[in-house]
């Protein structure tokens, strides 16, 4: 049985220049996914590089979210060739990611993270990744048309196989499920410590779990957060998140 505590759900922000200010930003996806999807309320985790007070943030929070973002992850972070010209970094988030999420696993704190958040759990933990999968050869396109509407672009795209010992399969209850496909990157060398929980048709890895985690601490490569209340297999995974965030609350309220 879960607590009924509301949890607080730390929110991993972006950095923009919007005019001539820089912001921390989040997409309001993922702050409504919090709330309707896992039950919880988000707080807004700013990305503003390595000092960042790790053992206090995750003293105040339930649970955090790694989202997506446009930007990708700075490869010399996992020994990968310089990105092409115009590729979109934000190194003050790579800078307050990859060290919390180890953290966050290490102290009992839930974690979920989508696409970036994905990527960025595979390269904490030892990962590379590949920088444009359409340029592989063995890979279906995983990219979304930047040209069609939202509803086509986060539209499901293609089917994954669900490992029967996993968080997904516990979540969900069944051996396959349907997502949507918008990334350009993905797993090329699964991390350290980290279990496959989903692939696609491809062979991509889809979704990864930590093994020897003391809570709920999963990646999954597509946007759960999309119409997370429309869609039974993303609130699945979020009513999961939801349920031990809930429990790290009656944990942390004692």
């Amino acid at each position: 049985m879960t607590s009924s505590k509301l949890p607080l759900i730390g929110v991993v922000a972006c950095n923009s220049q919007l005019g001539l200010h820089p912001f921390s930003i989040v997409g309001e996806k993922y702050l409504l996914s919090v709330v309707e999807g896992s039950g919880g309320w988000p707080l807004v985790i700013p990305s503003l590089g390595g000092a960042q007070p790790i053992a206090a943030i995750l003293d105040s929070l339930d649970g955090i979210l790694f989202t997506g973002s446009p930007s990708n992850v700075e490869p010399h972070h996992y020994q990968g060739p310089a990105s092409s010209e115009g590729t979109h970094h934000d190194p003050n988030r790579d800078a307050s990611t990859l060290p919390l999420i180890k953290a966050a696993v290490a102290a009992g704190v839930p974690i979920l993270g989508v696409c970036r958040g994905f990527q960025e759990m595979n390269v904490a933990y030892g990962g590379s990744l590949y920088q444009k999968l359409h340029e592989i050869g063995e890979f279906i396109e995983h990219r979304e048309d930047k040209t069609a509407p939202l509803d086509v672009q986060y539209g499901l795209a293609h089917e994954i196989k669900i490992e029967t010992d996993s968080l997904l399969f516990k979540a969900w209850g069944q051996a396959k499920a349907q997502v949507n496909s918008v990334h350009t990157q993905g797993v090329e060398r699964l991390g350290v410590g980290l279990r496959i929980e989903a692939r696609a048709p491809d062979g991509l890895i889809e979704a990864f779990s930590v093994i020897d985690a003391k809570s709920f601490a999963l990646g999954v490569q597509w946007h759960p957060e999309w119409k997370v209340t429309e869609n039974p297999f993303y609130s699945s995974i979020f009513k999961s998140f939801g349920d031990a965030c809930r429990n790290r609350a009656t944990t942390r309220a004692r």
